[in-house]
């Protein structure tokens, strides 16, 4: 039996709400938070040729029992949590740390 791939994805706005479309990768969770790493989904072929393939990384925050991400601003943290994904993704995907 063959398994079929269904990916998880999501479409985010920015502040001038523009979409744009990401499957979520993978999950990591602390203590104090949940975070997903995310890649850009093109459905124009020149759009995947042009991509960094660099992940997306967002903290999840939940307010008023609704989930939505948000970006991580302090650098520390960042770096902790990219090398965490890091380490967990680099055995799937071809990873250029720089």
């Amino acid at each position: 039996m063959t398994e079929e791939y269904n990916p998880d994805i999501v479409t985010l706005s920015d502040d001038e709400g523009n979409e744009y479309t990401f499957e979520i990768l993978d999950a990591v969770e602390t203590d104090e938070h949940r975070y997903l790493a995310l890649l850009p989904v093109h459905s124009d072929p020149k759009d995947i040729l042009d991509d960094s393939g660099e992940l997306v990384i967002v903290r999840v925050a939940e307010e008023d029992g609704e989930e939505f991400f948000e970006e991580i601003e302090d650098d520390d943290e960042y770096e902790t949590i990219a090398d965490a994904f890091i380490d967990r993704l680099q055995d799937v995907f071809e990873i250029d740390e720089q």
